[in-house]
């Protein structure tokens, strides 16, 4: 059978060798795209009048009477009624299994995205959601609310055991920090896991205490993962599956045709695989297992060609944490911080430096791309040293190193970016939900100027890619292009005005460029003949509306290799995509209930408060924390 990319080819050359108007009567389009905007994101021909499409690949581009001629008897037209079309977006960086469990969980989120400003508001929240899903409650056991933020809780705390057992102390509940880093356990989630009053602190990770010495709930990092994978570890590999579903047709919701599994795990793979096998998999999925835990199976497994949709695509490492969070690796105090933290607080690292010079090590010497979560300046030192200790030994490379996130970049160290040949994929989209938080209380009004230094890389001549890093935030493709051209916070300041980029940057670094970070260049991110039909409808293009109502922008048709894979429905308002079908309805309870009927066993799982090698060692077949 021949391989995408290799039709692809073909297809260019035939075009290369063909004018449009000269071409033969074989080739017919099946679809001819045109009425509205194209944005070809291709600087040899910015702007097309209409593109034709053949066996899921783009046949031409060019003007509507070119393209007619390619028209037979069987051609859809497909009209975009005004509306702008562009190339698919390609995810830089994000969970998409994660993505999943976000999808079908009680939704913890500030607004714009959700309901809870404080503790009294996400108590009802999960109260609410618990009634709404009281099925589901009873047979698993078990409540799950995501993205609750602390910055964002008029008591600027987190919450704690107590505040969930005055929801219930029948039910384990567990609470995932927007982060993703950080979680708080109610009493009865504390018992399942085996945390007691003795229990200490694992490496990489916190157990917070009250002040009366007894863990509060709240878990950091490894404390905190530790406890996420025995409590979902219930649903087996059947339950992951429907998390895969949920969580790629939550990608193609916002326009995204490839999606990224970053720190992913042999099971999540293997659930990947499973959703594709049954036609449920609607987008191409990049996977990054965790090198730590996975380099067998990564040496296995990794390829630069797709099976059906999902591929093993090289390494993940992570060195720190959260930074509005306060565990991401600092070269200097935090500025702030809000919570008990000793004079000169730093942060910490999730893992050692040698570790981190080991694990690059590794993955140069075997030529396998590595993609690094680096978000303090210190944990970015680390990866810099490992990659030049890797690159004196084995050379230039030829795998594309990435830096995932590298929120607190100092200036030279974008220089080192750029001299080892590093590809940062940075996260502009914090200047909108932390942007006051960074300013204020992590890294103070001067340096805040400079988190997610697109500009810095600009300067430099450098691609970047941008990201959402789901579950962290939405998937919302309008919001990462909105905060990567404006940098507005939640309170309307302007952060870091010369780190700010036009549109056309920001849709770059939405498309061509994270699909040269994947090596999928030569088939994604551009519409130019040859490459894959993935394409993304927006209703209005984004370089003709003011760039402050970019945000407002909505995803209206997303297609996959011309078939369409999401349309939006005509009435629904935008902020419907957030919460439904998804988050808190009928509808996500149904599919929250058909994993664990399906996936959960007869016996519950051991605790996992043990060190993260044996963490992972029992339960990361099923999940890999971010």
């Amino acid at each position: 059978m021949m391989s995408r990319s290799v039709l692809g080819a073909s297809l260019a050359a035939v075009l290369v060798a063909t004018a449009p108007g000269l071409l033969t009567a074989q080739e017919v389009a099946d679809t001819i795209y045109s009425g509205g905007p194209i944005l070809t994101i291709d600087d040899a021909m910015p702007r097309a009048e209409a593109v034709a499409v053949q066996d899921g690949h783009i046949l031409a581009v060019g003007s509507l009477a070119d393209m007619e001629a390619l028209k037979g008897e069987g051609t859809e037209m497909f009209d975009l009624a005004g509306r702008a079309m562009l190339p698919g977006f390609v995810d830089s960086h994000g969970h998409v299994v994660l993505g999943g469990i976000q999808a079908l969980s009680a939704n913890m989120l500030a607004p714009p995205d959700g309901d809870v400003s404080d503790i009294a508001s996400l108590q009802e929240g999960l109260r609410a959601w618990m009634d709404e899903n009281r099925e589901a409650v009873e047979k698993i056991n078990l409540v799950v609310g995501f993205g609750y933020d602390n910055a964002q809780l008029a008591e600027l705390r987190h919450p704690t055991r107590d505040d969930l057992d005055a929801v219930s102390t029948e039910v384990p509940i567990l609470i995932i920090h927007q982060s993703g880093h950080i979680g708080v356990a109610n009493s009865k989630a504390l018992e399942f896991v085996g945390i007691t009053d003795d229990s200490e602190s694992p490496p990489g990770g916190v157990i917070r205490r009250g002040e009366d010495g007894r863990p509060n709930g709240v878990l950091e990092e490894y404390g905190f993962f530790n406890a996420l994978v025995p409590l979902l570890s219930q649903l087996g590999p059947d339950g992951f599956n429907e998390f895969a579903r949920a969580g790629a047709e939550m990608w193609a919701r916002f326009g995204y045709t490839t999606a990224q599994e970053g720190r992913s795990s042999p099971g999540n793979v293997a659930a990947l695989r499973a959703v594709d096998a049954a036609g449920g998999l609607p987008i191409d999925v990049a996977a990054y297992p965790d090198v730590l835990a996975a380099q067998d199976f990564i040496e296995a497994e990794v390829s630069q060609d797709y099976d059906g949709h999902v591929r093993v695509a090289g390494c993940k490492l992570t060195i720190d944490g959260s930074p509005q969070g306060f565990t991401a690796l600092r070269d200097r105090p935090y500025y702030d911080p809000v919570g008990d933290y000793p004079p000169g607080y730093k942060g910490y690292s999730a893992i050692t430096e040698e570790q981190v010079n080991e694990m690059v090590d590794w993955c140069y010497g075997k030529g396998i791309q590595i993609i690094t979560h680096a978000n303090g300046e210190g944990a970015s030192d680390m990866l810099i040293a490992a990659i030049a200790a890797a690159e004196e030994k084995y050379g230039p490379p030829e795998s594309r190193p990435v830096l995932i996130h590298g929120q607190f970049l100092r200036e030279d160290q974008v220089d080192s970016l750029q001299e080892l040949g590093i590809f940062p994929s940075l996260f502009p989209m914090h200047t909108f939900y932390w942007g006051d938080w960074h300013r204020d209380h992590t890294v103070g009004p001067v340096n805040a100027d400079n988190i997610s230094p697109t500009g810095w890389v600009r300067q430099r001549g450098m691609m970047f890619g941008t990201h959402h890093d789901a579950p962290v935030a939405f998937p919302n493709s309008m919001r990462i292009l909105s905060a990567t051209v404006t940098r507005r916070t939640r309170s309307g300041d302007i952060l870091g005005p010369a780190q700010r980029v036009d549109v056309m940057t920001a849709l770059k670094a939405m498309t061509i460029w994270p699909a040269w970070q994947h090596f999928e260049e030569e088939e994604k991110g551009s519409i130019e003949a040859g490459k894959l039909a993935d394409f993304v409808i927006l209703s209005d293009d984004p370089t003709a509306v003011d760039p402050e109502t970019l945000a407002e922008l909505s995803v209206e048709v997303t297609i996959k290799e011309d078939a369409v894979i999401f349309e939006a429905e005509e009435g629904v308002q935008k902020t419907d995509l957030f919460d439904r079908p998804f988050l808190g309805d009928p509808a996500g309870a149904h599919l929250l209930l058909h994993a664990m009927n399906r996936g959960i066993g007869a016996e519950a799982p051991p605790a996992c408060l043990l060190a993260p090698e044996d963490c992972r060692r029992l339960f990361g077949a099923y999940i890999a924390p971010m």
